[in-house]
């Protein structure tokens, strides 16, 4: 006789797999809920109209001229993805090596700002306050002496900072990692009448090997040098907790980390110590990888993608800005 059909079962007061048997019973007592209301959809603005361009390391990834920005946030929104963030994409001959386009009322995400607050005005539009999409150069501020200076940098993050709200953006998001870039902001902000514009600060910006597919897509990759002088080194994390400290003095109303896979520890970190809305980045290097990994049929996606946002959900976020919102949304909204 079979001893595996003859033994006596086991005498288990508590048998963890009770609460396992179905999806009801594993709903009921999930700790951990992806919602899309808490996903940020980021769009690529550039100049034209009728403008779809795919992004080659991105597959599913456009950038769009204003008039498909807003089809695109429409889109999102009836996927109940309610929250964009906006990158521009000026034209070459457009760049100078100060970044000047930033705050040109007229440029991509100025005018992407205000047709979707037009459209769509019930749609949250972040946007995007760096200069590395408007230098010649490809960094994040003025170069001087092949340094990039910080304070004359800040002053022109004001001005994109200042032009942004005036279009009619609800957050601001430096994300260049200048210090005292928040601060003054918010200082300028204030004194102009708009004390209501929320600033997102990437408080917690690696300088990290993920960010090669959103360099391709916005055409900011640096022509010389790096941006180690002021993104976090990969090692550090009692440093992202002053630089999270550093920015909610100076104004914060939301702090960032990015990236956000190689990134947990620091999110529930940053969380916990400060207990402020926190938001994290899953960035264009971790999409374009679960991406190419499906495409050669290695991994299942839907499941892939519902995973990886559950567990940066999981580690403390409470806004997840990523390529997959639209997907990750409709199959929430599928499975509930």
């Amino acid at each position: 006789m079979n001893p595996i059909h003859t033994r006596t079962s086991l005498k288990l007061t508590r048998r963890m797999r009770r609460l396992r048997q179905s999806e009801t019973i594993r709903a009921m007592v999930r700790e951990t809920r992806l919602a899309p209301d808490m996903f940020v959809l980021p769009l690529f603005v550039c100049e034209g109209e009728g403008v779809r361009r795919d992004v080659p390391s991105m597959p599913g990834v456009c950038q769009l001229s204003v008039d498909e920005a807003v089809k695109e946030t429409a889109a999102a929104s009836g996927d109940g993805v309610r929250s964009v963030l906006l990158f521009g994409l000026p034209d070459q001959k457009e760049k100078d090596d100060i970044g000047s386009a930033a705050y040109d009322p007229e440029a991509p995400v100025q005018s992407a700002i205000r047709a979707i607050k037009r459209e769509l005005p019930d749609v949250l539009v972040i946007s995007d306050v760096c200069l590395c999409e408007y230098t010649d150069h490809g960094h994040c501020g003025i170069v001087i002496d092949d340094e990039i200076v910080n304070d004359p940098t800040v002053e022109q993050l004001v001005r994109a900072a200042l032009s942004h709200a005036a279009a009619g953006a609800d957050i601001v998001a430096p994300s260049d990692m200048m210090d005292g870039r928040v601060g003054a902001i918010r200082e300028a902000l204030d004194e102009r009448g708009f004390e209501r514009i929320a600033i997102m600060s990437y408080a917690a910006k690696y300088c990290s090997a993920f960010y090669g597919p959103f360099r391709d897509a916005v055409a900011s990759a640096p022509t010389f040098g790096d941006r180690r002088s002021h993104q976090m080194d990969p090692a550090n994390a009692r440093e992202a907790l002053r630089e999270v400290e550093q920015d909610l003095e100076e104004g914060a109303d939301i702090v960032m980390v990015k990236p956000a896979l190689p990134y947990l520890d620091i999110i529930t970190r940053v969380k916990d110590t400060f207990g402020y809305p926190t938001a994290a980045y899953h960035v264009s290097g971790e999409y374009a990888m679960l991406k190419a990994a499906a495409r050669n049929g290695w991994i299942d996606e839907p499941r892939a993608m519902l995973e990886t946002l559950t567990a940066i959900r999981r580690a403390g976020a409470d806004i997840i800005i990523t390529y997959y919102a639209r997907e990750a949304a409709r199959a929430i909204t599928k499975s509930s």
